[in-house]
């Protein structure tokens, strides 16, 4: 389980065209973007469509709320009754991705795009009845506090921690402390925290040690994330890099402006995805005026990986730029409009679906990766890695932390010991030998098939596989025994894994 003890503002799939800085959506204007044209709208326009027809049909709607206010014995406040009233109307369309938005929802939604948290800025995964900190998040409370990665959380104001819901208490409003208590290898120690709002990039980079490869990750495509990648990746051009990992696992989208300024990082020229409205024809959303990569790029997705991240991955692999490694992304090939009302709220519509360069309509069902590793974070960064032109990897990491050459990544590595017997995921040794596993369930055996054919068999009767909650660990002196360039040591709840 991963959670996060920050709040953000939106957590509902960032799902397409976001125009004039609202989340998710094209502007006010009604018009869906032209073949060829940019996709933009003018900010603050509004779409009357009041007609004699309209207002009889909103008449039994005014008598109801006359009535209630002159007759109801219990009063009614008319706004809170209007309010209910639009959103029955929105929800009634069986759309999860419409929606109205007070004023200050709608702030809410923006400042989630953008980055913008509430909170003490640490994320946080429970595991064996331990509430690790996986990573403290830069400019936050926690980065000042002086928590730190690794630390595993056993109090908040007192209160012993027992279980996830205990995150809850770790949040709350701006301004207001908590008192985290932590273990740190051993020691106890407690910290006063301020909860307080911070900003956190969109984009993320380095040079993966021992290679020639960048890694880039965008963790959502907000208003500053096209520069941001830019940026980034004219640093790492400077350092020589000859390919690229586009991490874009968790990121459930953003504005369009900013998917489509990155793809022109990638290609010249090209289609960016195609839009149908209510008449049903498809239209061309073109990129001109970029320029080519010039080198290898291999994109990461997961489930999450949802809206403008898969206009841009789609874009990417369609085009021929791209390979993809991980898992299925979220499947969102809608588009919402943000429409602004006369009384400040907003309603957020459905109002066009959006397809691949290769035409292919994948909402409710997703894109599915060229090359499948699922369910293990460190897996799929070793597979991109390897794909992407890294030669020599080591691994270390235990429940809280992941280490790729040295460099720290998202993610962890779960170890099972079971008196002298070590056990490390399957997924995650498969991909360190390149291999690909398959389970059996109906005889209890996975199956690594390496690069050049060659197939290893693990079994639960032989001791040398466990299952443990769906997923399958591999007892590493007997897959050493079979892949003896793999050297291993574990030690304090740490596993290390390099191949020579």
């Amino acid at each position: 389980m991963i959670l996060t003890s920050f709040r953000k503002y939106a957590l509902i799939p960032m799902l397409s065209l976001t125009l004039l800085g609202l989340p998710q959506a094209a502007g006010a204007a009604g018009a869906a973007a032209a073949a060829g044209t940019p996709l933009t709208a003018e900010a603050g326009t509004i779409i009357h469509l009041g007609s004699t027809e309209t207002s009889s049909d909103l008449q039994a709607l005014q008598e109801v709320l006359d009535y209630l206010e002159a007759y109801n014995i219990e009063g009614v406040e008319r706004q809170e009754f209007l309010d209910h009233a639009i959103r029955g109307m929105v929800y009634s369309l069986d759309d999860p991705y419409s929606d109205y938005y007070s004023k200050e929802e709608l702030q809410d939604f923006e400042n989630g795009v953008n980055q913008e948290f509430v909170g003490i800025g640490v994320t946080l995964r429970f595991y064996n009845d331990k509430l690790y900190i996986t990573g403290v998040l830069p400019n936050s409370p926690a980065s000042k506090s002086g928590l730190q990665a690794g630390d595993i959380i056993t109090k908040v104001d007192g209160q012993l921690v027992s279980s996830s819901e205990d995150v809850a208490r770790i949040q709350g409003e701006e301004n207001t402390q908590v008192n985290i208590t932590v273990n740190r290898t051993g020691q106890t120690l407690v910290y006063p925290i301020k909860r307080g709002h911070f900003s956190l990039p969109s984009v993320t980079g380095t040079v993966i040690p021992s290679s020639k490869v960048g890694y880039i990750a965008i963790s959502s495509f907000s208003d500053t994330a096209d520069e941001e990648f830019a940026d980034q990746l004219a640093s790492l051009r400077q350092e020589g890099i000859g390919a690229l990992v586009l991490d874009l696992r968790d990121n459930l989208g953003g504005y369009v402006e900013s998917a489509a300024n990155i793809a022109k990082q990638f290609m010249k020229e090209g289609t960016l995805m195609y839009t149908a409205d209510q008449g049903g024809e498809l239209q061309p959303v073109e990129i001109t005026g970029g320029k080519d990569i010039g080198m290898p790029v291999v994109v990461l997705t997961n489930g999450l990986s949802a809206s403008a991240s898969e206009i841009l991955t789609g874009a990417l692999r369609d085009n021929g730029i791209a390979k993809v490694v991980g898992a299925q992304t979220y499947g969102k090939a809608r588009i919402q409009n943000v429409f602004p009302l006369s009384n400040g709220s907003s309603l957020k519509l459905t109002v066009q679906a959006y397809l691949t360069p290769k035409k292919l309509d994948f909402n409710h069902i997703g894109l599915k990766p060229d090359i499948e590793v699922n369910n293990n974070a460190a897996a799929q960064l070793i597979t991109g890695m390897y794909e992407a032109g890294v030669r020599h990897i080591s691994v270390s990491g235990g429940p809280a932390s992941l280490s790729i050459n040295g460099a720290d990544f998202p993610g962890y590595i779960d170890v099972i010991q079971s008196g002298k017997q070590v056990y490390a995921p399957s997924r995650l040794l498969s991909s360190l030998i390149q291999g690909t596993p398959v389970w059996s369930t109906s005889i209890g055996k996975l199956t690594i098939t390496d690069r050049l054919g060659k197939q290893s068999g693990f079994t639960l009767a032989a001791k040398t596989a466990k299952l443990v909650d769906g997923e399958s660990y591999l007892e590493l002196n007997e897959f050493q025994k079979k892949y003896p360039k793999l050297t291993w040591s574990y030690k304090q709840g740490f596993l290390n894994l390099s191949m020579n």
